[in-house]
């Protein structure tokens, strides 16, 4: 059982129906409150638009027939695509159909676990500077810590993809115009919402226009060194090499530097910013229950030599990794997933239209009350219990299921528990008082006015 003494923080649920208006005004605002809670118990509700149709499915049998059973028959919206494209071009998170699977081909041998071994000691180092840099803020005063945990994040992705550090020139230059690209809210615009004809024009912000066009010309620039230094015998043997020599074993073709560009676009969309959201309300969660805090601190003290860098210590912070498990649960960083139906469905014995939006959220079904246990409450426990193995089982996709699973989950799941150790391990964190965190979606899930913690050393690390 849980023995936290306060509920993690939870956005309130929009009151009753609303006009398709009222609706746009809300989920401008925030997607989670623009919600009813009757999604908390629902298995599938309906949206009804003059424009179109939408489904949110909770019942776990729809979620595994469109993730797993017949995926090909539900691909991704192009309302996504809508708010991304700018910024991803054509990257494998938007694509459907043989475009996707040519590039899930050439990147999935990328991230098999023998690579995730090897690029290792990248993602250790950019631990520990993240672990330095928090020094200087370790004085008691209130820090903004999503703002650290973007800068590691950030810092692995460019340490494991093209093997520099965040202080390098270009990649720092990346990572200050993606936070500027995250608060022109690319998501939320009027393509979004409706099904616009293709020749009707997209009102993408001045400010989303800019910063999608300057981040894709640093990645260009990256990505053009990379080309010339493979062709020189010279690359280094990281993640961009690996798949930016790797041939598609049906075609024999390469990415090219286009196609190289879109998807380290969405190495970092994906990469950088998921990671840091959940390792954001991970530690956010540890302040809420110092006790869990304590615990994670005394295993990571126990685990991790830091004048050595072993992949074998992963096997043994298996605290830390419930706490990030249990954190993508309560605040799953893409708290909602858009399929569409390319033909006539039937769900729950009501007639689903072809081209129908078909609306998976792990948010609601991360806290559905008809399929966990205290669905509200923090309590990593849950993942060794019975009850808790089969709701993580049918109700549990942070990284979404199937064929169209995140290729960097099991990066993911190194990454997260190694950073909170490490952090945990050298500094203890509290909550500020007078700052709650309320979670808040637009492109992430991440705290409406920030997440602020005091940090203090632990010890003399």
């Amino acid at each position: 059982m849980s023995d936290c003494p306060h509920l993690p923080p939870k956005p309130p649920s929009r009151a009753g129906r609303v006009s398709l208006r009222q609706y746009t005004k809300l989920f401008r605002k925030d997607i989670l409150s623009a919600q009813p809670a009757r999604l908390y118990r629902a298995w599938m509700a309906e949206f009804r638009t003059p424009f179109f149709r939408s489904y949110l499915c909770n019942d776990p049998e729809l979620i595994d027939l469109v993730l797993k059973g017949r995926p090909d028959d539900f691909p991704k919206s192009d309302r996504i695509r809508e708010g991304l494209a700018l910024l991803l071009g054509n990257s494998v998170f938007i694509t459907n159909g043989e475009t996707w699977k040519r590039q899930r081909r050439i990147i999935d041998p990328a991230f098999e676990g023998g690579r995730l071994r090897e690029i290792y000691p990248a993602m250790w180092q950019a631990g520990m500077a993240a672990v330095k840099r928090l020094a200087p803020l370790a004085d008691g005063k209130p820090v903004e810590i999503e703002i650290q945990t973007s800068h590691a994040a950030a810092d692995v992705i460019f340490r494991t993809l093209f093997s520099i550090p965040i202080e390098h020139k270009v990649a720092g230059a990346v990572f200050e115009r993606f936070r500027d690209h995250q608060r022109a809210q690319p998501v939320v615009n009027l393509g979004a919402l409706l099904p616009l004809p293709k020749w009707f024009p997209r009102f993408h912000s001045r400010q989303t226009r800019e910063t999608a066009r300057d981040i894709r010309a640093l990645i260009t620039q990256l990505t053009t060194e990379r080309m010339e230094q493979i062709k020189a015998g010279s690359a280094p043997d990281d993640l961009a090499t690996k798949i930016m020599t790797t041939e598609d074993p049906e075609t024999g073709k390469r990415f090219d530097t286009q196609e190289m560009v879109d998807q380290v676009a969405i190495f970092f969309l994906a990469g950088h910013e998921t990671s840091a959201s959940a390792l954001a309300w991970a530690l956010y969660l540890l302040a809420l229950n110092p006790e869990w805090q304590d615990r994670v601190a005394q295993e990571a003290e126990a685990a991790i030599d830091p004048e050595k860098i072993y992949f074998s210590t992963m096997s043994k912070l298996n605290l830390s990794r419930d706490v990030f498990r249990e954190a993508l649960r309560l605040y799953p960083p893409v708290p909602m997933m858009v399929r569409e139906a390319a033909c006539p469905e039937e769900f729950r014995a009501r007639k689903v239209k072809k081209g129908s939006q078909i609306v998976l959220s792990p948010w609601h079904a991360h806290r559905h009350e008809r399929l966990w246990d205290r669905p509200d409450e923090f309590d990593p426990e849950r993942f060794s219990t019975p009850e808790g193995k089969e709701s993580m089982r049918v109700a549990y996709y942070p990284f979404s299921s199937g064929q169209r699973v995140c290729p960097g989950s099991a990066f993911a799941m190194i990454e997260g528990p190694l950073i909170l150790s490490l952090m945990v391990r050298a500094y203890r964190f509290e909550l500020v008082k007078d700052r709650p965190a309320m979670p808040v979606a637009h492109l992430t899930v991440r705290g409406k006015d920030g997440i602020w913690l005091r940090l203090t050393p632990r010890s003399a690390h």
